[in-house]
């Protein structure tokens, strides 16, 4: 999960990866990942409005999401 300039991190099990991209890959903007862990807005509605780019086989995060519940 990558949200620049203020987060790269590994969030699901798998191999290691610590230089160059990754094989499975999310990126946001700050105010995206924000909604999307607070359930505001939706896995679906952030990737059809191109604010969420994911590839690879394990880049399907709407399990995890929403982090927050309120």
């Amino acid at each position: 999960m990558r949200v620049p300039p203020f987060a790269a991190v590994q969030c699901v099990e798998g191999p290691r990866h610590t230089r160059g991209t990754p094989p499975n890959v999310v990126e946001t903007d700050p105010r995206t990942w924000l909604e999307l862990a607070t359930g505001t807005l939706a896995w679906t509605e952030a990737l059809d409005g191109a604010r969420v780019t994911a590839s690879g086989t394990r880049a399907d995060l709407s399990p995890l999401l929403p982090v927050v519940k309120f």
